[in-house]
């Protein structure tokens, strides 16, 4: 339970600040429309948060990273296999065609391709800051 807790509080501080600050100022939305979004979004991130960083758990304990590169090449893959359907299917529970859900996966997975080991990153380090190490 305690890891559910930590680890959904980082997947909302670190994701909150990320889509924060994009949508301010990548994308020029007004604040109104960035807190409403942030708040839909926090069901969504609270429903995956554990499962997500238990996904990423078990293939870092399969492949067994050697040094930070396939470390970084294995949270890459983590996220790209989990957070993209998330995504997907959040678009098209949103209303949006497939055709439109696909080109909204598309554009974004540049994004998630930088964002994959900076969150696991920020993961493993809050997970250290209350004693738990990767399980």
């Amino acid at each position: 339970m305690r890891l559910f807790v930590i680890d959904t509080l980082s997947t909302i501080i670190f994701f909150t600040a990320v889509a924060t600050f994009s949508e301010l100022v990548v994308a020029g939305m007004d604040p109104s429309d960035v807190l409403v979004t942030r708040l839909l979004m926090a069901p969504i991130m609270i429903m995956t948060a554990r499962p997500y960083t238990r996904w990423r758990d078990w293939l870092l304990e399969r492949v067994a990273p050697r040094n930070r590169w396939s470390a970084a090449l294995v949270d890459i893959a983590a996220f790209l296999s989990f957070q993209a359907p998330v995504y997907g299917a959040t678009l098209v529970l949103a209303g949006e065609s497939p055709v439109e859900a696909g080109a909204a996966i598309g554009s974004a997975l540049g994004f998630m391709i930088l964002l994959a080991r900076p969150f696991g990153l920020f993961v493993e380090g809050v997970r250290r800051l209350f004693g738990f190490a990767r399980t």
